[in-house]
Order: C-alpha cells, then sequence, then structure tokens
C-alpha cells in the first residue's frame, strides 16, 4: 500500500469529521436521526463480528470461532456478567482449537 493511499484516505477521513461538526443543531435532534444514530455502532460491530468470524482469507468458513460466539451469544442471553462472556467465548474457541475438533 502506497503512502499516497493513506494521506487520501486520512484526508478523507478528517473531511467527513468535518462535515458532521458542521451539521446544524436542528437536524441533531429530529427523531428518525437520532434512532439511526442509536443503532449504526451496533451495526457496524454486528458487521465487524460477522466478518472476523465466519471469513478466512475471503471464503466464509465455520470453524471454533462460531462455535465460540455461539457461546459468547448464550453467555449474554443468560446475562452473565462481560468479562465471564468474554472468557466463556475464548477458552471454547481456544478448547476445540486445542482438541483440533474445529480449525
Amino acid at each position: 500500500m502506497s503512502w499516497s493511499w493513506i494521506l487520501l484516505a486520512t484526508a478523507a477521513c478528517f473531511a467527513l469529521k468535518m462535515v458532521g461538526l458542521l451539521v446544524p443543531e436542528s437536524t441533531l435532534g429530529r427523531p428518525a436521526v437520532a434512532r439511526v444514530a442509536g443503532v449504526v455502532p451496533v451495526a457496524l460491530l454486528a458487521a465487524l463480528i460477522a466478518t472476523q468470524t465466519f471469513v478466512d482469507q475471503q471464503q466464509i468458513t465455520l470453524d471454533a470461532r462460531a462455535a465460540g460466539l455461539v457461546v459468547a451469544g448464550v453467555a449474554l442471553w443468560r446475562r452473565a456478567p462481560f468479562l465471564v462472556v468474554v472468557v466463556a467465548a475464548a477458552a471454547t474457541t481456544a478448547g476445540l482449537r486445542w482438541l483440533d475438533l474445529a480449525a
């Protein structure tokens, strides 16, 4: 990757941030904008989790990471503390990899 692309991406991110700061207060106070702003971070995090869990070298795959995600989902559903969720998911993934059950 060349430095020109990195500098261009940096400038684009800075410009996008500046445009966001120039949005009028009346626009930000609208209920529809507030709802969208509330769900966008959740959608982005879900997309990141999905790509990091189910994609390996540009191919969809099911492996130990998916099992860890299922365990994390069950722990969240059971309202376990965040640290318990993370440790349970990591232990599941590590255990399956160690046992070589799910590459």
